[in-house]
């Protein structure tokens, strides 16, 4: 871009050390970030949408510069931090680095104490004369506490714990058993052996599976899913609160529900021997896992057992003979199941869906919810049947759906853009790993071949980072990562909004009644409930890896002065982000490695020092925990050859800037199922 007088618009982005970035309006990358020098950003706090001016380059590298001439809406309409008390006054310190002005706090507020940790909403963005201003609306407990880190982080991604009591009135008159009269015209599933598997803490069943195998090798597979919307009517107290959620979230031992646990727990949930209302996805397979035909139904099941992962597990390996005698009834058809599952996981595997699965972490919590302990948790046979199971209905689903007409919320994952693939390109190439193109076959061709290599980890970030981010819209656009055509979410409705919506618009399509008014009122409600569905999982996903990382911090606080065999986990201009084999992960600047002056190669994600000892992805360190910090998760390692008294002093990383905007930290793994769009719950969900 040439310098110009035209006002245009963007997005303001703060970052280390007074500095910051624009976004332009419209952009497709951030290699079209406008840099905005010290001083020059006006009134424009971080998120701000602004407008600006395009200034001559004063870099190195000729980066376009701009500067903010007016700030044009405000996205801080909120701000969470510390109390500070100052000349009689009460001043609020915002968390992070991105808001770096100190907020005057007015109005009442006579309870609050220096070092509380509070939310105020803003009456006043300040002038070049008056400091901005708050009025305090909530209080999370002590700043630095675990407690009040967590509650902070539900309140900025407005997730609740407390439900309206117009909610929790309508879910009172639910009656909690099945009334005949819900029974007319439903499929009479109740003497069929039909079982859940889930998680051994797990309270919210909304799925169970049923599997027979004739002579001939013909599967008849049953996905059978609780019907919430039966109890949960359209833009009535419960769905409209559903709605606003999203989604339940999951942390450390803690889960917040989409439905409240009287419908979640109770009602909605298929525990055993008990009647239940269900939608049942009925697929035949040939003896090879292909789907010769699929019908759905509004059904009625009683299930046979409430089995465990873990339980299963031990049953398909041969293991504990009590276990196995108590459960010879379902035994024979758990071994079928563990057999279809490998059909249908080799099907989708030899049609390009890519293999992105990790263990995760488990944070282990004591009886008050404090962590203790971390542990890698990786999926065994069981969690693999309900996976293959629960993807192979959401596609059956989809298809039926999109076959039929529409409508549909469905969700979607597109192809790697081409700035992705090229990045990828750039990457690997020097690796000898080639990149002809970004489809399946062939990112997964790099998968394969990188598997016990020292440059694993690298070449599965690398994948990972090409991946565009899967999300929920009103068309059948196709699964990239699962190479699925079509892909729904059926099979979660207790804790997914889109599910709901999905059962809403089966039901219709199997009743015929989507002409009706109560159909087209649905039918309208689609393109907002996916892109409400989709802010929504995002917001989740965020406060459930940021409050992870605080319980982690929690727990590595125990263990400063431990030393670990650390594995690179991201590398960026300030340092590497080292992991332990418990999966905690830490930050070990560049001032502690030998030298202190490297050079940090973006496009190959190497730290390289004047000795030519270099740090990259996968590489093994040695390192001690140094410092953590459950208030912002951030954990700090050093090499173990430094004393404590030779040591480079702490910084203060809220106010010592990686700016995170010019040189993003890369190498971190995501959530796979749950950036991916899988079939199955991790952590005691899905």
């Amino acid at each position: 871009m040439k310098p110009s007088d035209t006002t245009l618009t963007g997005i303001y982005q703060a970052a280390g050390r007074d500095f910051g970035f624009i976004t332009p309006e419209g952009a497709s990358g951030r290699e079209e970030d406008l840099f905005v020098p010290p001083g020059q950003e006006g009134s424009a706090w971080h998120g701000d949408t602004v407008a600006y001016r395009l200034d001559p380059p004063d870099r190195p590298d000729g980066r376009p510069c701009a500067h903010v001439t007016a700030v044009l809406g405000r996205a801080n309409t909120t701000v969470v931090g510390a109390v500070r008390r100052h000349s009689r006054e009460n001043w609020l310190v915002p968390d992070g680095e991105k808001l770096r002005v100190p907020i005057l706090l007015v109005g009442k507020g006579d309870s609050l104490r220096s070092g509380d940790k509070i939310a105020a909403k803003i009456t006043s963005f300040g002038t070049a004369k008056q400091p901005p201003m708050g009025r305090f609306i909530r209080s999370f407990g002590r700043d630095g506490s675990l407690h009040a880190a967590v509650e902070a982080l539900l309140f900025e991604g407005d997730i609740v714990r407390e439900f309206p009591e117009e909610v929790l009135t309508q879910t009172a008159a639910v009656p909690q058993e099945v009334l005949p009269e819900a029974l007319e015209g439903r499929l009479d599933l109740r003497e069929e052996t039909i079982i859940t598997i889930d998680g051994a803490s797990s309270k919210d069943l909304d799925d169970a599976v049923s599997l027979t195998r004739d002579e001939s090798g013909v599967f008849t597979l049953g996905v059978h899913i609780a019907d919430v919307s039966h109890y949960v009517p359209l833009n009535t107290p419960l769905d409209q609160e559903a709605f606003q959620r999203g989604t339940s979230v999951y942390f450390a031992d803690q889960v917040i529900p989409m439905l409240p646990p009287d419908l979640s727990n109770g009602i909605c949930s298929l525990n055993p021997r008990v009647d239940r209302l269900t939608l049942s996805c009925i697929m035949t397979l040939d003896k090879n896992g292909v789907v010769t035909g699929a019908s759905m139904h509004q059904s009625v099941i009683r299930t046979t057992e409430r089995m465990t992962y873990e339980d299963c597990n031990i049953l398909l390996s041969g293991g504990d003979e009590a276990l196995a005698q108590r459960y010879r009834h379902i035994l024979p058809m758990l071994r079928d199941m563990a057999v279809l599952s490998e059909k249908l996981s080799a099907r989708r595997r030899a049609r390009g869906a890519l293999d992105l699965e990790q263990g995760e972490t488990v944070v282990r919590c004591d009886a008050l919810g404090q962590p203790i302990g971390l542990a890698k948790r990786e999926p065994g046979i069981s969690e693999g049947i309900i996976e293959s199971f629960m993807l192979q209905a959401n596609e059956c689903v989809a298809r039926y759906l999109k076959e039929a007409g529409g409508p549909g919320v469905y969700r979607v994952h597109e192809r790697p853009s081409a700035e992705k693939a090229e990045a990828l390109r750039t990457l690997l190439a020097p690796l000898g790993y080639p990149v002809k193109d970004a489809g399946q076959y062939t990112l997964q061709k790099l998968l394969d071949r990188a598997r016990g290599t020292p440059e694993e980890m690298l070449v599965h970030t690398a994948v990972l980072r090409s991946m565009m981010k899967a999300r929920y819209d009103p068309e059948p656009l196709g699964h990239f990562g699962l190479a699925a055509e079509d892909y729904c979410h059926f099979t979660s409705p207790i804790r997914r909004y889109p599910d709901l919506m999905i059962h809403r618009i089966l039901k219709a399509r199997l009743e015929g009644t989507l002409d009706t008014r109560e159909g087209k009122l649905l039918t309208a409600s689609v393109p907002e409930s996916a892109r409400q569905s989709s802010r929504r999982e995002l917001a989740a996903q965020t406060a459930e890896r940021e409050i992870d990382k605080r319980y982690v911090a929690a727990y590595m606080a125990t263990r400063v002065g431990d030393i670990f065999q650390t594995v690179v986990s991201g590398v960026t201009r300030f340092g590497l982000f080292l992991t332990t084999p418990e999966g905690a992960e830490g930050f070990l600047g560049v001032e502690r490695l030998p030298g202190r002056h490297y050079d940090f190669d973006d496009a190959h994600l190497t730290l390289t020092g004047p000795s030519g000892v270099s740090y990259t992805l996968g590489q093994v360190v040695e390192a001690v925990c140094l410092s953590a910090d459950p208030a912002s998760g951030r954990v700090e390692f050093a090499r173990p050859e430094e004393t404590f008294s030779d040591t480079p002093p702490v910084l203060d990383r809220r106010r010592e800037e990686r700016p995170k905007r010019a040189e993003r930290r890369v190498g971190k793994r995501p959530h796979t199922r749950k950036s991916f769009g899988g079939g199955r719950k991790r952590k005691g969900k899905r």
